[in-house]
Order: structure tokens, then sequence, then C-alpha cells
């Protein structure tokens, strides 16, 4: 997921219909803690938690369960303490070397998504990262005013041992951004530069950043995600460190919860890395669930276009069993358009059971259980 140009929101608006039902919901819950139609919706068993279950009215009054997710919040935040951030600034980027850089996309699919991996071998301090966080790219050339490009952060899409399981790669899922301006076609800067770049170019790296969208740290947690577009980068790293056999050879966390993965796209053909966690799916049926809103080859039940805060409503009820448990975490990526359709959905749907959305909402967020990443 790319964001801090000014070009993003503009050139991300014809994926707007897609994604505008995805973010609101999500964008209230949380802070982080440590650490792409016609498709028919998955027909499995319905996702639950592992563990006892917290009613969602005592999320909003002072409980034990309450107790416990403040003593898992200063976990976490001692947690934070050991995430890699701003190894190399602006002003000493690493320089990475690209690896490969393919296409995401099927025949027939809207735009231009790339997959892009560059090699960090050679850093010095070691360029470590956390799945969950992102990098900074500068891209070569002067802007108009004759001075460098400023960099631009896009979300990080492997894990932290690389799509090559070696540690020394790192991987982004990027959209070309496009946008009209005066009868013309404008292409955003970095995007067009990233989705261009041909294996042995060199690149400006800095980072990394962020800790709002790090995974729990318990294995036994519960990972509800709504992703749209290239929101769906994270997403791919959270389930490749859960599902991949290699990544869970090498790590000492084996994620042992449940997993469900909304993903929002305007057509079967622009769905990213679709394969991979439908793999998951068929390999893992107790642990992951994949549902998908295609907006324009799938009708809601009104006969609309199907999008991700249909798919809400239609699981509402499994939702919020999930959410009652609080090991559950939601995780929100895309553009910043998904979060008043995901809002509604989850206040309607909340409603249906007697519950405010609007006051657990911020419980939730408070309690350390909705992190959220839009642009």
């Amino acid at each position: 997921m790319a964001y801090s140009e000014a070009q993003v929101v503009v050139g991300g608006l014809g994926h707007v219909p897609v994604i505008i039902g995805a973010a609101w919901m999500i964008q209230s819950f949380i802070k982080a803690r440590t650490g792409p139609s016609g498709v028919a919706t998955s027909t499995k068993a319905a996702v639950s938690g592992n563990t006892v279950a917290q009613p969602l009215s005592e999320v909003t009054t002072p409980s034990s369960a309450q107790t416990t997710s403040g003593a898992q919040n200063q976990q976490a935040k001692k947690a934070h303490q050991a995430v890699p951030v701003n190894l190399f600034k602006p002003k000493t980027p690493f320089i990475g070397t690209v690896v490969e850089n393919y296409s995401l996309l099927k025949e027939g699919a809207i735009g231009r998504v790339n997959h892009i991996t560059f090699n960090l071998s050679g850093a010095d301090p070691q360029f470590n990262y956390f799945e969950g966080q992102s990098i900074g790219i500068i891209p070569a050339g002067e802007d108009s005013n004759g001075k460098p490009h400023k960099l631009r952060l896009y979300s990080i899409a492997s894990t932290r041992h690389g799509d090559n399981f070696e540690g020394n790669t790192v991987s982004l899922c990027v959209r070309q951004l496009q946008y009209e301006k005066d009868g013309q076609t404008i292409d955003g800067v970095c995007s067009t530069y990233l989705c261009d770049i041909a294996p042995g170019d060199k690149i400006k790296i800095t980072g990394p950043v962020g800790k709002e969208m790090l995974l729990p740290e318990e294995e036994d947690s519960n990972v509800i995600m709504l992703a749209t577009g290239t929101g769906i980068a994270p997403m791919r790293a959270y389930l490749r460190r859960m599902f991949e056999n290699t990544e869970r050879k090498l790590n000492s966390w084996n994620f042992k919860g449940k997993a469900w993965l909304f993903m929002g796209a305007p057509k079967t053909a622009n769905l990213l890395y679709d394969s991979d966690f439908e793999w998951y799916r068929s390999q893992f049926p107790d642990n992951f669930r994949y549902t998908k809103a295609i907006s324009r080859e799938q009708n809601n039940v009104k006969g609309g276009r199907m999008y991700i805060q249909d798919r809400v409503l239609e699981n509402a009820d499994e939702l919020f069993a999930l959410i009652e448990n609080p090991k559950t975490h939601i995780y929100l990526c895309g553009l910043k358009g998904m979060e008043p359709g995901i809002d509604e959905a989850m206040t309607t749907a909340a409603a249906s059971k007697g519950i405010d959305w609007s006051e657990l909402r911020p419980k939730l967020k408070k309690a350390g259980r909705w992190h959220v990443e839009t642009y």
C-alpha cells in the first residue's frame, strides 16, 4: 500500500467504489500491538474464538477482561521497544537492488499493480523489519522545481524473512496511480517509477517505520482483516507468516488462532495474491476464512454492487462473536473512503444486537484491538 503522496488520494478515486465500504469500522478500532466477480463467499464454518468470550456489554464497563487487556497493552508497549524503526533515514538511505518486478493482475483487470522485491544485503546496520511496517522509497530524478523527489511510504508485503526466506529482501505491492487533469492523464511519480523499475536497478530505501499494524504476540489470537486493492500488502505478510510452510518452520511464533480475510476488488482479475490465499484456505480450513467482495461482478441483497461493507452485514453475527473474544484483533488497510461504509455496516449490525457501535468502537480502540492504516 502506498501513501504520503498528494496524488495518492486523487489517483485512487477510480478505485473508491470498491473500497468505500471497508474502513470506518476499523478506523476507530485501536492502536496496534507488537510484535484484490462472480466468486461466492466461503461457505466454511464460521470462524470463532479459541478462548472464553467476553460479552460485548462488558467491553464498555470495567471488567476482569479489561484488566487483562490493560496488562496486554503494557506488554505490547514493552515489545514495541524492540521494533526496528528509522534504521535508514532520508538523508542517509540504503541503496537496495531490485530483485524482481512483475504484474499481479490477470487478463481483463483494471489498472496496473506490481509485486516488487528488493535485496537488502550489505545494509549496515542490518535492514530488519516486522510484518505491518512500511518502508520509504525515494524516486530517482528531480521534481518540477529541480529538487530531489520526496520519499513515499509503502506498506511492506513480505514477512521479516522475505519472499526467499533468507532475511535479506523486502517486497512491496504497488498500484500505479493515475488521474485526469486538464484533459490529460497524469501518472503518479513514485508509483510509476516503481512499476517501471527493472531487476538490477538501484533504489533508495528508508525506514522501516510504523507500529500501528503489528500483529499480536499471542499465538492463539484471532485476526480479522479488511482490505481493498493494495491495502492487501500487510495482510499478505500476516498470512504468509501464519500459513506458509517454510515460514512456519522459521518462526518461533506459530499461529494457532482464527484468521478471516475480507478482500475487496472491482473484478476477479484484480484480486491480488488470490491463489496463495486459496491455498492457505485449503490447507488450513480450521484456521483461515477468505471472503471476497467483487463489486463489478457480484450483487448485494439489494441488487446493487457488492462491497466489503455488504459482506460485513452478511456476516455480522459471526463477526460480533469473534469481537466478543478479547484476543481478537481487527486490521483495516486501503483508501480512507472505505471507512464510512464500514462504520455504517457495523452500526447496523451492532444495533440488531442491542449494541451502540459508537460507544463500543472507542472501547475496542482503547483496548488495543483495532488497527487501521488508510490513505
